[in-house]
């Protein structure tokens, strides 16, 4: 008896069998076993039977037709489980979100049992239409308010009802040439009552993200100045200037006196006249952005501000964009300081000398703490012809943690000229780059003394406008 396996017939079977599967390898099995006891009878010529080829390949054609529909029905069974797994991860998905969007906070679900139900059969039509289906519509109780952290009013809320005249107006500056014409809103604080002799002015210049109501109420200084009897000027930087209302101190324009600088002068010799207001007596302050604009308006306009007080200010004089003014902000000016103020040691200016107050907090982050020192070495250049003392003074404030006024402790370096204080340097542990003792519920603003409002008026209130020209030697 033949093997039926040494037939080529048979073993082309026999591997296709083992490639196409096995039910269809059982089948060819049968077929080759039959195929190969019918070649291994040995009968004689008139036998009763005989090989019959076309049988034969008519059960091979068979068995391939079956083979296939064994195959096909095999992939599409392979396909129908593979879409079922898909459908189900889909709707598990789709149920997770419907759960996210029911446990959203503050939302309480009117009748979660008919949601519940509502919910399930959208789900799987869905699933079974694969087509994108609005989820229902959940109908919800409206939330609770809750009270929020940050005080809801604006800063004008906090601003105090003061008997003296608090009033917005525009100025304006007429182009020359090819340069445009400028406008600028400001606000004006009046103290109350009648003044036997013309008031000083403050002029205070805000820092960035904040407005001129904004500055008001977080210095408190017209709290201030209807005690003490000075007038307060809030310029405000325009939004269409600026988007975060920051003055433009670094660039060299307005170092140069041109720009907001100039539009600022000639505002305040408008406001001055129009309310008769002391010339000899007009002081500039500000904040950060704020008090680098105060110190380019003080060293190029001495003979209109008598004194200035800068708090947490940048380094004058060495940045032309605003990537190096930053640069400046986080790490200085380096040895370049001393180049930026060389024109005003010039004997033949004749400049007039700048008192100034320089405040600065020990944990700011945004204008560190090297620019204070770079700025005292500034002007201990421009005010040295009026200098008298050779070291300055150094006194140490402690801090107090309770009591009606708690403040940080505080170190004050001063240098005089004669008795007057020249040369102020206050430098205060723990403050960031917020103003010292202001209004707590406003941004830049610390609650924590000591008041920077009371320093500043404190130190310009001695100072008048000098006339006099040092020597030339």
């Amino acid at each position: 008896m033949l093997r039926w396996a040494n037939y080529p017939a048979t073993r082309f079977f026999y591997r296709r069998a083992l490639y196409l599967g096995k039910s269809a390898y059982k089948k060819l099995c049968c077929i080759a076993a039959k195929y190969s006891q019918r070649l291994s009878n040995q009968e004689p010529a008139h036998g009763v039977n005989e090989i019959d080829p076309i049988s034969d390949l008519l059960t091979v054609h068979k068995a391939k037709i079956s083979m296939t529909k064994s195959l096909t029905s095999l992939w599409l069974k392979n396909l129908r489980r593979v879409g079922k797994a898909q459908q189900a991860q889909g709707r598990q998905l789709f149920k997770s979100l419907l759960t996210t969007a029911a446990r959203a906070p503050q939302v309480k679900m009117t009748k979660p049992a008919n949601v519940a139900k509502a919910v399930r059969p959208a789900t799987l039509k869905i699933v079974k239409a694969l087509k994108p289906v609005k989820p229902p519509v959940v109908k919800t109780a409206k939330p609770r308010r809750r009270a929020a952290a940050v005080p809801a009013q604006p800063a004008v809320a906090l601003l105090p009802a003061l008997p003296g005249s608090w009033k917005k107006a525009f100025f304006s500056l007429p182009g020359t040439g090819l340069a445009p014409a400028r406008r600028m809103m400001y606000w004006l604080y009046l103290p109350s009552g009648v003044a036997n002799a013309p008031l000083p002015l403050v002029v205070m210049l805000h820092g960035c993200k904040q407005t001129a109501t904004d500055f008001a109420a977080s210095t408190r200084m017209n709290q201030l100045a209807e005690r003490k009897g000075f007038a307060v000027l809030y310029p405000q930087q325009s939004a269409a200037a600026d988007a975060n209302r920051c003055w433009h101190w670094y660039r060299r324009a307005t170092q140069q006196g041109h720009g907001d600088v100039a539009l600022i002068a000639e505002m305040i010799k408008q406001v001055r006249a129009r309310h008769q207001l002391d010339t000899k007596r007009t002081y500039a302050a500000g904040l950060s952005a704020g008090a680098g604009l105060a110190t380019i308006l003080a060293l190029r306009h001495p003979q209109l501000i008598a004194a200035a007080g800068l708090h947490s200010a940048p380094v004058y004089g060495t940045s032309d964009s605003p990537i190096s003014g930053f640069q400046a902000m986080q790490q200085g000016a380096g040895v370049h300081h001393r180049d930026a103020v060389s024109e005003f040691s010039d004997s033949k200016l004749h400049f007039p000398g700048m008192p100034v107050m320089l405040i600065q907090g020990k944990s700011d982050s945004v204008v560190r703490r090297v620019n204070v020192d770079n700025l005292s070495a500034q002007f201990s250049i421009v005010d040295a012809p009026w200098i008298t003392s050779a070291q300055p003074v150094v006194r140490s404030y402690a801090g107090r943690s309770s009591g009606r006024s708690p403040r940080h402790a505080y170190k004050t370096t001063t240098y005089y000229a004669g008795r007057k204080p020249m040369l102020v340097k206050c430098e205060i542990d723990g403050l960031g780059h917020a103003w010292s003792g202001g209004e707590g519920s406003l941004d830049y603003s610390a609650p924590e003394g000591p008041d920077a409002t009371l320093l500043l008026w404190t130190f310009f209130s001695g100072q008048q406008r000098q006339q006099s020209v040092p020597v030339v030697m």
